[in-house]
């Protein structure tokens, strides 16, 4: 996932605001108020504490109202330069802080720091939208796009100007005054709602437990995951016994290869009703969130927040976001119908009686795939060690762009557990740092994602500023006796999120807005998942995929299997995709103007879809971050899908023309990787592949057509 920092002239702001009651010199001592002078411009970590936070904001703030006051009371005549790009350029110390904000509040969370958050986002919410909503402001950005068509723009700047339009207009910039107010008062509510979600997700999370006491009931379960397992309890004063969360680290292989049916069953409901009750209870708050997206639907002139959120990207509508969803349900719950049945003889053979339940669908498909491709995935993980899968994204990159990693060892981290390296290219010349964080922790949210510390533009003398770029992810951990070996899914999640790294990385868009993975939301997923293919292609697999103890590589007949089981289970991971996609259009395309039962909402929308009920949808609302954590992919989580559209169709090229086809990579990182959001995605993808996508190209790699 790409995990979006808007800057302070966006739609939404995501930073924080200051406290009056903090005693901080802000002038003088403050590492956020001065320049970094670490390698590369890192963050000085070491130097930050919870204190910095607040009074750097503040300074930001005012740094901000002074550039915005200066663009507008600008005697000139509105340009480009003086008015679009003057405003793309401002608020460089709000995002300085927020990046390092918001990556330790998702990665390196804390009591403190959640407190910190609760005080300053609603202040800092209304600090974005008095931008958006200054009338002066808005009429000089009007000037300029009602004149573009008579200037001799690049189409960087043609976007640029209208991308700004658009934002102003979308956050209430021709609304008037009460409206303004209204709007206001409902980005504040969503802001803090937003908040309540996710403290009340990640403390539902931490507390969870799946307390084992007798071993026999972790028959089946791979050794790493049992080791593991006896690791978290110990460090919960449990020793002696297993302890199970629901990171998905724990929580998968359990579903996957426990024998114990009830612990299964345990782990899969704790898991499904997650955040439903008690404090962390998250159904009342998105009944909070659906009602005032409602109210801000409206105020804009939208039928719905659906059609709000996708009137500006590649889709245009929430009809046509359906349209494609829908051509890809009925083959996936089709094949669905297959695999259980498949399921269901197993269940037999091991003399059993009983119909395939939702907590069984993990276990029974690996039993099938065992039987039908005899791929045991705990042999397949000896492979795949996780210093061997960096080195295998490594190598992807370097054959596929020409860059080179070379770790920085002393460089500044903000958790023991990160690792950074300097990127290069063919010439030696630096072109960003890249950062990794594989491993789980309390303080750390669910999930895998990417994003960035500081961003990629060409400054006023033309020189390229270089970003630096971070993944995160929540991978299996090393225990005593092993490293971290990661599971199939696992290392297509590295693959997944170095991709969208890459995007980030190898960026040459001239203006801050537009570079890296600022991109129309449908388009942002395509880097990430064409990547993906690379991780199970033999030519690269051979290098990277050696056995932690031996160091020998993956067998081709091990190879093999796992090229026969590609599209093994793709019913059921279509369908949980699919159904998750469906489920968030669903909620956004709906108007709310009072409180509804959530759980019978999702078992209505399942029941029109026709689900099958041995699958649920891959997240229920109560933990659906994408679309009630944030506005980040709310009525967008059909992008993966609308992406993978893409991906299939681009890599099927790659396909055509050799996996590491010189040309063909050149024509992707041109067109694609560096140029960002500098012309329209469309066009940008059949400069690359030379004809638009063919949705069948998603249907054949996931093995439905």
């Amino acid at each position: 996932m790409k995990r979006k920092l808007l800057t302070m002239a966006a739609a939404v702001c995501t930073v924080a605001a200051f406290n009056t009651s903090c005693t901080v010199d802000s002038t003088t001592d403050n590492p956020f108020l001065a320049e970094y002078t670490t390698p590369f411009e890192i963050p000085p970590f070491e130097q930050i504490s919870n204190e910095h936070y607040l009074p750097a904001l503040k300074a930001g703030i005012d740094e901000q109202n002074k550039e915005i006051d200066a663009i507008v009371n600008n005697s000139e005549e509105p340009t480009f330069e003086n008015t679009i790009l003057a405003l793309d350029n401002s608020g460089q110390t709000l995002n300085k802080v927020a990046y390092v904000f918001y990556a330790l509040t998702e990665s390196l969370s804390s009591p403190e720091l959640q407190q910190v958050d609760e005080e300053f986002t609603p202040l800092l919410t209304k600090h974005s939208d008095e931008i958006s909503m200054n009338d002066k402001l808005f009429e000089r950005i009007k000037k300029v796009y009602d004149n573009r068509a008579n200037n001799n723009y690049t189409t960087a700047q043609l976007l640029l100007i209208e991308d700004k339009y658009k934002s102003f207009t979308r956050n209430g910039a021709l609304l008037d005054a009460d409206k303004k107010e209204e709007l206001k008062k409902l980005n504040t509510e969503l802001a803090n709602l937003y908040l309540q979600f996710n403290k009340n997700l990640l403390n539902a999370t931490n507390a969870f437990e799946l307390v084992v006491e007798d071993s026999i009931k972790l028959g089946g379960l791979p050794a790493s995951s049992i080791a593991v397992a006896a690791e978290e309890a110990k460090n919960r004063g449990k020793e002696g016994k297993w302890v199970f969360t629901l990171h998905a680290p724990s929580r998968l292989p359990l579903l996957q290869y426990a024998q114990n049916r009830q612990l299964r069953q345990q782990m899969y409901e704790g898991y499904i009703n997650l955040a439903t009750e008690g404090e962390n209870d998250n159904r009342p708050v998105i009944n909070k969130i659906m009602q005032a997206r409602t109210k801000k639907a409206a105020l804009l002139g939208f039928d719905n927040y659906a059609a709000y959120m996708t009137d500006k990207v590649m889709a245009k509508t929430p009809e046509a976001a359906k349209d494609l969803l829908m051509k890809i349900w009925e083959p996936a719950i089709k094949k669905v119908k297959e695999e259980v049945t498949e399921m269901q003889d197993v269940v037999k053979e091991y003399g059993f009686d009983f119909e395939i339940a939702p907590w069984d669908y993990y276990y029974y498909a690996e039993k099938v795939r065992q039987k039908k491709y005899a791929l045991d995935e705990d042999e397949v993980r000896q492979y795949f060690a996780v210093d061997n899968v960096v080195k295998g994204i490594f190598t992807m990159a370097e054959r596929l762009y020409g860059i080179t990693f070379r770790e920085l060892p002393d460089a500044p981290k903000y958790h023991p557990e990160v690792n950074v390296y300097e990127v290069l290219d063919s010439a030696g010349q630096h072109v960003s740092v890249f950062m990794t964080d594989y491993f789980p922790r309390e303080s750390k949210r669910q999930g895998a994602w990417m994003s960035e510390f500081k961003g990629s533009y060409t400054d006023e003398n033309g020189n390229s500023v270089r970003p630096i770029i971070y993944n995160v992810g929540n991978f299996t951990k090393p225990t005593a006796e092993t490293p971290s070996l990661l599971t199939l899914d696992e290392v297509e999640t590295t693959f997944h999120e170095f991709g969208h790294g890459l995007h980030g990385m190898l960026t040459r868009a001239q203006y801050r807005s537009q570079a890296g993975t600022n991109v129309d939301r449908d388009f942002v997923e395509l880097p990430s998942q064409i990547h993906e293919h690379w991780a199970l292609e033999p030519e690269l697999l051979k290098t990277y995929a050696l056995h932690y103890k031996t160091g020998e590589p993956m067998p081709d007949e091990l190879v093999k299997k796992l090229q026969d089981a590609s599209t093994h289970n793709q019913g059921f991971a279509t369908t949980e995709l699919a159904g998750a996609a469906l489920l968030d259009l669903f909620w956004n395309t709906t108007n709310f103007d009072s409180d509804v039962d959530v759980a019978q909402f999702e078992a209505n929308v399942a029941k029109e879809l026709n689900m099958p009920a041995e699958v649920q949808f891959r997240y229920r609302s109560t933990y659906f971050k994408h679309i009630f954590g944030s506005d980040g992919y709310a009525a967008g989580y059909y992008t993966y899908l609308w992406a993978e559209v893409l991906d299939a169709d681009g890599f099927e090229l790659f396909k055509e023309k050799g996996v590491f086809d010189p040309e063909t990579a050149r024509s992707f990182k041109e067109n694609i990787l560096e140029m960002g959001g500098s012309e329209d995605p469309m066009k940008l993808y059949v400069k690359f592949r030379g004809q638009e996508p063919n949705p069948d190209a998603l249907l054949r790699n996931r093995g439905l057509k």
